[in-house]
């Protein structure tokens, strides 16, 4: 990895994190845009904006790697199916490359995110580790022999939408699934568990959110949580267990060195990952059961940091 300076990109459901990183992924600059609400056209248009605003302020600007919640073919770009954005069969590398002139590197988000903590963050030194990000989805990264698993064509490891209730509610955007994590433990999952119990419990603090007709989010309730609210805390508690019946599954399947943890929801820190681990423990085979459970390192930029890094590897294996 000796490139120079390079642009990533970490392209979320609802917002995009843009930076451009010096090659001890140090970040020299960097942008916020809203990705919610917005065309396929509308997101191309965005992407090659922004980045070419970083390439003005970073004129050598080598390579642009980019981070997307989508099943993504990693040898051309295409991102074939998106659950959370309008991305179908886009060949969004092509797309980028020909605007900007600068080569282009695309993968799902979450493989990003998990690079960065094998290179930089919780995950550095393991060569076995699963990450799940937990944010509006859940996505999933599998670092595997040291390096990043994408399965036969690169659209392997959606770890989000593994099933652990067969009957259990239709999965959110495009996944024909029911039953999956994603739906079950992530941070919409979070919001409308907590808008259940604030019905249940009007006298909570979560019930006089609701009384005042305010919106009840995952934000929302890892804020009540934090302070004490015993409904909220509640709440972790039934979406920690699930996640954790997930990491049991993936303990045996896969053995990691560790689990990592990363997305808006670890903001709540061990009353989403207490009950998980009490899960793993629970239901995992010995020796798996006692495999860490950490929150990622790398906060909100993991995806972005990642995504540079695989920049970086793809120009190197190109030179």
């Amino acid at each position: 990895m000796n490139a120079g300076e390079v642009v990533g990109v970490d392209l979320g459901g609802t917002k995009m994190l843009l930076g451009v990183l010096d090659p001890d992924s140090k970040v020299l600059w960097e942008s916020r845009e809203a990705s919610t609400g917005q065309s396929e056209d509308e997101l191309v248009e965005m992407l090659v904006r922004e980045i070419e605003e970083a390439r003005g302020a970073h004129p050598g600007v080598e390579a642009v790697g980019l981070g997307i919640p989508a099943t993504v073919r990693h040898d051309d770009g295409v991102a074939v199916s998106a659950v959370n954005l309008p991305l179908t069969d886009v060949p969004i590398r092509k797309l980028i490359a020909e605007r900007t002139g600068v080569p282009v590197s695309v993968d799902n988000d979450a493989n990003v995110a998990a690079l960065a903590e094998h290179l930089y963050g919780a995950a550095r030194g393991a060569d076995y580790a699963v990450m799940l990000t937990i944010g509006t989805g859940i996505g999933g990264g599998l670092i595997l022999g040291g390096e990043v698993y994408r399965g036969a064509t690169g659209m392997g490891a959606e770890l989000g939408h593994t099933v652990i209730e067969i009957d259990g509610p239709a999965c959110q955007g495009n996944c024909p699934g029911h039953g999956c994590i994603e739906t079950l433990a992530s941070g919409t999952a979070l919001g409308r568990e907590g808008r259940a119990a604030a019905e249940r419990e009007p006298d909570s603090v979560l019930g006089a959110t609701l009384a005042d007709d305010e919106q009840i989010d995952g934000k929302v309730v890892t804020e009540a949580a934090l302070g004490g609210d015993a409904v909220a805390r509640g709440v972790f508690e039934l979406v920690g267990s699930r996640l954790g019946v997930a990491l049991a599954s993936f303990a045996n399947v896969f053995e990691p060195e560790v689990f990592v943890i990363g997305g808006g929801v670890i903001a709540a820190g061990d009353l989403l990952l207490e009950p998980a681990r009490r899960e793993l423990e629970a239901r995992a085979l010995p020796p798996m059961k006692r495999i860490p459970v950490v929150a990622a390192e790398l906060g909100a930029d993991a995806g972005m940091i990642g995504a540079a890094a695989m920049a970086r590897i793809d120009l190197g294996r190109e030179g």
